[in-house]
Order: C-alpha cells, then sequence, then structure tokens
C-alpha cells in the first residue's frame, strides 16, 4: 500500500540522526520520497555516503554528514553548516543509538558513561541547537526515538534501558519548555524491528515466537513502518500533538 505523501513536508529541512542505517536509513529514503531537503548524520561513513548515492535518483538528494555525536562540543556547528546548506532545520529526528548487549557484572564506569552518551546525551543537545532556528521561524518538530526495551523489562542491557528510560522524561521536559515557541516534541517507541542487524544479530526462531506471542498483531515490523508514523508526526497534519509517546510494536507493551 502506497504510503501518504504530505504536502506541508516538501521542501523543508529535516535532520535525521543516526541515518546510515536501519530504521534511520528508512526514515532518510521516507523523508525524500516526502520531497523534505533531508540532512543525515552518522558514524558509518561508507553506508553514509552509499544510502546519498542510492536516494539520489528517488527525490532532492539527500546531504550525509559524518559526525560522532558523542563528542557534544561539535554538535552546534553541525546544525549550523546544516542549516546553512538547506536552510533552517524544520524537524529534528534523534534516532541515533546502539542497543549493544551488556551483562551487569561487566559494566565499568566508562562503558556506563558511553552507553548514556551514545543512547540519550546527542538528543539533548541536537534539540538544544536546533531549536533558536525553529523558533526564529516559527515553529518546528522534535521527534525523540525511545525504545519499548525499558517498559518491557528487557534483560541484558541495563545501560541502553535507563538511557531509552530517559528519553521520555526528556521528551515531556522539552514539549514543555519549548511548545510556547511553537516548537512540538514527541517521543516514537518502536518495538522489535525487522533491521538487518537485528535479523543479523538476535532473530532467532525462538525470539520471533516470544516477539510475536507478545504482539497483538502477528507479524514483524519494518522499519518503513516507522518512518511513516514520523513523517505524520513531522506534518502539520499532526500540529495539535505534542508531549505524547507514540508506541509501533504491534500491540506488545
Amino acid at each position: 500500500m502506497p504510503a501518504a505523501l504530505y504536502p506541508t513536508l516538501v521542501d523543508r529541512t529535516v535532520l535525521i540522526s543516526g541515518g546510515a542505517t536501519g530504521i534511520g536509513a528508512a526514515l532518510v529514503e521516507h523523508f525524500v520520497k516526502q520531497k523534505a531537503r533531508v540532512a543525515f548524520v552518522d558514524i558509518q561513513a561508507e553506508a553514509g555516503h552509499a544510502l546519498a548515492r542510492r536516494l539520489s535518483d528517488v527525490g532532492p538528494a539527500p546531504l550525509f554528514v559524518e559526525a560522532d555525536l558523542t563528542q557534544l562540543e561539535r554538535i552546534p556547528a553541525l546544525v549550523r553548516e546544516i542549516a546553512d546548506k538547506l536552510g533552517p532545520v524544520h524537524a529534528l529526528i534523534n534516532n541515533a543509538a546502539h542497543d549493544e548487549r551488556h551483562a551487569l557484572e561487566e559494566v565499568t564506569p566508562a562503558f556506563w558513561r558511553d552507553r548514556l552518551a551514545v543512547n540519550l546525551d546527542h538528543q539533548f543537545f541536537m534539540a538544544q541547537a536546533v531549536a533558536p532556528g525553529m523558533t526564529n521561524s516559527g515553529g518546528g518538530v522534535i521527534l525523540n526515538m525511545g525504545s519499548c526495551s525499558w517498559r518491557l523489562g528487557l534483560a541484558g542491557m541495563s545501560a541502553y534501558v535507563t538511557a531509552k528510560a530517559a528519553v521520555e522524561g526528556l521528551t515531556r521536559g522539552l514539549a514543555r519548555e519549548l511548545g510556547p515557541r511553537g516548537i512540538r516534541v514527541n517521543c516514537i517507541i518502536p518495538g522489535f524491528i525487522k533491521t538487518d542487524r537485528q535479523v543479523t544479530k538476535w532473530l532467532t526462531p525462538e525470539l520471533e515466537r516470544t516477539v510475536l506471542n507478545g504482539q497483538c498483531l502477528k507479524e514483524l515490523i519494518e522499519p518503513n513502518e516507522v518512518a511513516q508514523m514520523a513523517a505524520f508526526l513531522a506534518s502539520d497534519d499532526a500540529r495539535m500533538c505534542t508531549n505524547q509517546t507514540y508506541a509501533i510494536d504491534g500491540g506488545w507493551m
């Protein structure tokens, strides 16, 4: 079934973090098809450049910028660079994350700090960096990517689920603070999404049974289905939607 197209996204600048692979790549492709001006950042340079080349024939060519978002001091300059090239950011999608599994006994203070940097810290500082431009433009949209993992109480990833729980608190705090400026802030909560990484590293017949037994809808979720929700929330069709969480989990939680 063809996805909905939103006229209010045409020619608007959309910035996606962690856009080179997985859900991020689906987000990039979907917003290019919406004819938005898409910029995406990722630490994976080869995958990022390959995606940008592939999508150059799909719609307006996306701009890829290689960046390590754990280097928080670089974020303001990164956002300025993108705005100078594409125009003020209308929608920020804080997607970058890494769900590395880890046993309780193996976690060191350095590892803990790194996991929060990878999965949480940059979401705040990216929002901080785009907020002035959105304010000057009369408004904008920030979408933070959460996770079903902490709500389900999944084991073996305590630092990750801590970060993702905090993303929901961050969303509510930002929505309240930025709402008077016309900036909407929401959180998208994916369930088990059938990305290449998840299929290669984690998807066994046993896990698939667990997921489908938990879900109300008995099929695995594709990355483009997350992107479709993001496009709606970034469009003016969702102009009064803010301070909320939107789950795409097949009814698992």
